[in-house]
């Protein structure tokens, strides 16, 4: 197993997240499945373990601490996270973090995250009604977390706004980072940025949810002739580890054939070479089929309502993509309506003005008709919980 050097710790450079744990038919986690995953992480050389009060439906913590306590403590780090991106007057950062510990079974956590910073709940985390980072700090200074970091899906204008708030407290930052999001959603920007202000990157969705683990025979074919023993999986963590700031890669892995290719690959295989990374960044530019906006921002001069056009195509970008729009719909909802693409008058000024010749009005269109069908981050949340609530009670 690779280890990256943090503070005093040596941390595998693969951790296992909890997010995406094999469940059974009727939805709850596996615990068996569970542990014999973490029994073949353990035994092999993975010590960080990412889980978060809401995963699964808020078994996620359960199930994982069950599982991490048949070894002894100091074997392995245990990360979670405090939900203030789904902030209510129930959660209470000193109740949660107890029954985070409580349900985890342990004294403290080694890694403690403020979990998904971004465009609306920035705003929760820095209200001093809430005395959010005063608080975990305080736990801090009492031991109780190790490290403190926080993640995020923000934009990188967000992303550095919570870091002139709060980056000197922070340790870590986890962030959505792979070979196509380096470009598809500005993950090179944030990286770049977290960089230069020394925070280490920790890694979600290395393999964007899977569809960098499943691509096309010929896009496979490509990457067989040069790596024939490697999956596509592998390639993509094999380019995080081309980067000198990425110190934890997590994957959410769901079942051991899963576990077992991705502890292969951070165990054996020499480093990507220049010419495999450049592969994958041209796969990467055929998968998008985005519109090539060059964010020149000619379009933003003369358009009468004031809208950031080049950071509405970006998201355009990514919607197409994705087939949805979970991550544009959570930083939308702290747009102003007058802000998003449904505000757009259909005036064209800003296609006549594009050196792209981007077809900007029918684009903003198409976009504001998906977010339209989107349910908010809030309605999602409500969704899940309703869900776990339901699988409850049938137990």
């Amino acid at each position: 197993m690779q280890y990256n050097d943090f503070k005093e710790l040596s941390l595998s450079r693969l951790g296992f997240g909890a997010m995406r744990l094999p469940t059974r038919e009727d939805g709850s986690i596996d615990q068996t499945a569970l542990e014999e995953m973490v029994a073949y992480a353990m035994d092999h050389g993975v010590n960080y373990f990412d889980t978060a009060y809401p995963y699964h439906g808020g078994n996620s913590e359960i199930a994982l601490g069950k599982a991490l306590s048949r070894y002894p403590r100091e074997s392995w780090y245990l990360a979670s996270k405090y939900p203030g991106h789904q902030i209510s007057e129930t959660y209470d950062p000193a109740a949660i973090f107890e029954e985070q510990l409580q349900k985890c079974g342990v004294e403290y956590f080694d890694f403690y995250l403020l979990h998904n910073v971004y465009e609306n709940s920035i705003s929760t985390y820095t209200d001093p009604k809430w005395g959010i980072l005063e608080y975990f700090k305080e736990q801090v200074k009492n031991g109780r977390i190790k490290h403190l970091g926080f993640s995020s899906h923000a934009r990188p204008d967000t992303l550095e706004k919570f870091l002139d708030y709060a980056g000197a407290d922070m340790e870590f930052c986890q962030i959505q980072l792979n070979y196509l999001d380096w470009t598809l959603q500005d993950a090179k920007a944030k990286y770049d940025l977290l960089t230069s202000r020394g925070i280490p990157v920790w890694v979600m969705e290395p393999v964007r949810g899977g569809r960098l683990a499943a691509l096309s025979q010929e896009d496979t074919a490509k990457l067989k002739a040069l790596r024939p023993e490697d999956s596509a999986a592998a390639w993509a963590f094999r380019w995080l580890q081309s980067l000198p700031n990425v110190k934890m890669v997590l994957s959410g892995m769901s079942n051991l054939a899963q576990m077992e290719d991705n502890v292969k690959t951070f165990s054996t295989g020499a480093p990507q070479t220049e010419q495999e990374a450049a592969l994958l960044l041209e796969i990467a530019d055929s998968m998008k089929n985005a519109l090539p906006c060059t964010k020149c921002r000619y379009c933003c001069d003369g358009c009468p309502q004031g809208l950031d056009i080049p950071m509405l195509i970006h998201a355009y970008n990514d919607v197409k993509f994705s087939g949805g729009g979970m991550t544009v719909s959570m930083q939308f909802d702290a747009l102003p309506e007058a802000k998003r693409p449904a505000a757009c008058i259909q005036c064209g000024a800003c296609a006549a003005i594009c050196p792209q010749n981007i077809h900007i009005p029918a684009a903003l269109k198409e976009l504001s008709d998906i977010l339209s069908k989107t349910p908010s981050w809030a309605e999602m949340c409500r969704q899940r919980e309703e869900a776990a609530r339901k699988l409850k009670q049938k137990k």
